[in-house]
């Protein structure tokens, strides 16, 4: 990759990528088999700004931007998607959601703790019933003196069961138009009413915590709404760009994860008294795998230094998180193609790459959702 990073930036993309090797990897086979969420890892994480990336200095964050966030993310990804997009959901969703829409005694309150890695995020947008229909979510805050009281549900939240924080969105205007209908509200793990419902058993990202999330007569004070009343789906949406960007890093280290995998095997494994990667067949593949990442990595590098330009992304997130994700999962199943009947095999990383690689065409909107989106922006660009 040339994309003409900074010192600084190379020194950040180095940084991450020592980490991964020193912390992550050591323990990828035995927190993916006991689901275990690595919260050292995390931890250390948080220590090096990876919690806090593009947030600024004075609230706890490292101050960078969006090419170095995605440098962190893609090292991650490589060596282990779980931990890649539990430090993305952490940034993009709670803690950006809070930092954009936030006022300044609320970002003091929550961000800080979160961008240093002290706690963790959580963000609750779909319902069992509402999922790329986000909009028609029905978890209630209503108003009542002095506050809120919440009631509902959400699924699959990332640090569902063990974040500190969570930002959910909730209906607090039923009758408005469906895009004014939701606020969003910032809720601290302990609040009665507040607790954890079923850890989700996944197929991949096993060693992120996914879970559903319940709310039970919750009380809210009002310092806890995030911006206006009624804004919370629009906030929600908005955050979900640069939030786009973060999964669009997650595909990427996962497809070359993968690659690299699958090289390395293909220069190892002897067949007919030669290494398999001198057979045109596999270094087709190769290729075809080497491509894709290619241009992959230069719209998702695209898209992140468009995000610290302008922050007008919405096409060009959509875009990189749609090829991005189908990269992934191209990378990882030929990756597992490759190594033949050891792809199958848990000793192998192929296979966990292959599972990891799924979440990337679904989480944070389908591709068939980023299709919509790009064909919107187009039209409304064209019209």
């Amino acid at each position: 990759m040339d994309f003409s990073l900074s010192p600084e930036q190379i020194a950040v993309q180095q940084t991450a990528r020592e980490f991964a090797r020193r912390e992550v990897d050591p323990i990828v086979e035995e927190t993916d088999e006991a689901q275990r969420f690595p919260r050292e890892v995390m931890r250390k994480a948080g220590e090096l700004g990876f919690l806090g990336v593009i947030f600024p200095e004075e609230l706890g964050g490292a101050g960078l931007g969006y090419v170095d966030y995605v440098l962190v993310v893609t090292e991650l990804s490589k060596v282990d998607p779980s931990v890649g997009i539990s430090v993305a959901a952490h940034n993009s969703l709670c803690t950006n959601h809070i930092h954009k829409f936030g006022s300044a005694e609320q970002r003091r309150r929550w961000v800080t703790p979160l961008a240093r890695g002290e706690k963790i995020g959580a963000w609750g947008l779909t319902e069992a019933g509402a999922g790329s229909d986000a909009a028609a979510g029905r978890t209630r805050a209503e108003k009542v003196p002095g506050g809120w009281r919440l009631d509902g549900s959400k699924v699959f939240c990332t640090h569902g069961s063990v974040g500190d924080v969570m930002v959910v969105m909730a209906v607090t205007d039923p009758d408005a138009p469906r895009g004014r209908r939701m606020s969003a509200f910032a809720v601290d793990r302990g609040t009665p009413g507040f607790r954890a419902g079923k850890k989700e058993n996944k197929l991949g990202i096993r060693a992120s915590d996914t879970a559903e999330v319940i709310f039970e007569d919750c009380f809210l004070p009002d310092e806890n709404l995030l911006g206006r009343r009624g804004e919370g789906f629009k906030q929600a949406l908005a955050v979900l760009d640069g939030g786009r960007i973060s999964i669009a890093a997650l595909g990427l280290g996962t497809a070359i994860g993968a690659y690299e995998t699958a090289l390395a095997y293909a220069k190892e494994r002897e067949q007919f008294g030669r290494p398999i990667a001198e057979f045109q067949a596999i270094r087709f593949t190769l290729a075809e795998m080497a491509t894709r990442i290619a241009a992959a990595e230069t719209l998702t590098f695209a898209a992140a230094a468009e995000m610290d330009r302008t922050g007008k992304v919405t096409r060009l997130a959509s875009e990189a998180k749609l090829l991005t994700g189908e990269t992934a999962v191209f990378c990882s199943e030929r990756g597992v193609q490759i190594h033949g009947g050891y792809g199958l095999i848990k000793d192998y990383r192929a296979e966990k790459f292959f599972r990891d690689a799924k979440i990337c065409t679904i989480g944070e909107g389908t591709s068939e959702i980023q299709r919509l989106v790009i064909a919107r922006q187009l039209l409304a660009e064209t019209a």
